[in-house]
């Protein structure tokens, strides 16, 4: 029986190839309008797949960084007669000798002008009121540049807004429409097939079970980037095999099954994959101790499988453990499963030679147990904000004894 972190290694391997070959091949363009509205853009944190570059500079022109009066540096301690106001928009004409436009934050500076003095120094210190003023008198200590946003400032034309690979974030999203860039290839998000076992998904009347795990592994998958498609399958070797080559196609770069790899007569997974490299292997965690893995041929080509058991608590657990953190760092997400370890609340019992992961709530900086460590409690789960660590080689654990927790939340 393997332990936790081998079979964690195990499937970081079996992943990592389908991860970097994503990265170098598999781009897709996407509208900036969209990703800022989330249309398109799934959860999690898109990267670019290639550099961008400014078509335009950044400020596109000289503009005013105030509310004020464009004027010529050479004219400070003078005053100066007022000429039409400048707003943010307008082209303005060039400004004539001995005078002072009004100028508004955002609008181009005039040809003729290199420095802006703010409204405020006025007598009457604030639009619109100063537009009634004739004259104004520049201040005595006035230089060019002064309030002036230059062109370029920010990054010239032809200079890199963001390189391959950089997280797409408000800013660099803001910074894209600015420069008037509509749209970018970003890489592809990882694609996951997520497979549904057992007949009794499909059964009939008060047979039939819903199909917790594929909604509660598409909303983990989800949280870290990545877009799944879901298929359920009956115990049938045929039909199952069938249907993940329909479903597989050449969509899903891997493949995640839940159910059919334990000792029972009608494990569909393990009868049909295992003959085709699929490795069925027991881990020494509860629950989750059933797990398998391995590269498969699927759809005419080799697809990487990972299987959890069926039970739902397991199969989160298990999801958490396993693919959870390889995802989330692939999709530049922080890890936000803090560990911390706090003393126990509640006595508990752990199998001494399995690593045990329990649901728990944290209050008054102590662990207590939400339900029982049974892999049918899915309800319990869904109340618990932590999972709570019971290691290998504890059989009792006692109120006070320190526990490792992962916050969920």
């Amino acid at each position: 029986m393997r332990t936790i972190g081998q079979h964690r290694d195990e499937i970081a391997a079996l992943v990592a190839p389908v991860l970097s070959g994503r990265r170098r091949s598999g781009l897709e363009a996407r509208v900036v309008d969209d990703l800022a509205t989330g249309a398109g853009a799934g959860r999690g944190r898109r990267v670019l797949g290639r550099a961008v570059v400014a078509p335009v500079p950044l400020p596109p022109f000289d503009n005013s960084q105030m509310d004020g009066f464009a004027v010529r540096a050479a004219d400070a301690g003078h005053t100066l007669r007022v000429v039409a106001p400048i707003p943010a928009g307008a082209m303005p004409p060039p400004l004539e000798p001995g005078a002072a436009a009004p100028i508004m934050t955002g609008a181009r500076i005039p040809l003729g002008a290199d420095a802006v003095f703010p409204v405020e120094t006025t007598a009457i210190g604030a639009f619109p009121a100063a537009l009634a003023l004739d004259q104004v008198t520049v201040p005595a200590v006035l230089v060019a540049g002064t309030f002036v946003r230059a062109t370029g400032t920010d990054l010239p034309s032809g200079g890199e807004l963001a390189p391959a690979g950089a997280p797409v974030t408000p800013a660099l999203l803001g910074t894209l429409a600015a420069a008037g860039v509509t749209s970018v290839d970003l890489v592809r998000q990882f694609r996951v097939l997520v497979v549904s076992t057992g007949s009794e998904l499909q059964g009939a009347g008060d047979a039939t079970i819903g199909d917790a795990n594929g909604i509660a592994l598409r909303a983990a998958l989800a949280e870290v980037g990545v877009v799944s498609r879901s298929v359920r399958v009956p115990d049938d070797d045929t039909t199952f095999v069938a249907a993940l080559d329909a479903a597989v196609g050449d969509w899903a770069d891997l493949v995640l099954t839940t159910g059919g790899i334990s000792a029972g007569a009608y494990e569909v997974v393990r009868q049909a994959l295992e003959p085709r490299g699929l490795a069925v292997t027991p881990v020494a965690m509860q629950p989750g101790g059933p797990q398998a893995f391995g590269t498969v041929e699927l759809a005419g080509r080799p697809v990487p499988v990972v299987s959890f058991p069926g039970n739902p608590v397991s199969a989160l657990v298990s999801f958490e453990v396993f693919l959870r953190p390889l995802l989330a760092a692939d999709a530049g997400l922080p890890d936000d499963r803090v560990a911390q370890v706090l003393p126990a609340a509640d006595a508990a019992t752990s199998p001494e030679g399995k690593h045990q992961v329990r649901r728990g709530r944290v209050e008054d900086g102590r662990v207590h147990f939400v339900g029982g460590p049974s892999s049918h409690l899915l309800a319990h789960y869904a109340t618990a904000t932590h999972l709570v660590h019971v290691p290998i080689g504890t059989a009792t654990v006692e109120p006070g004894d320190p526990l490792t927790v992962w916050s969920l939340r």
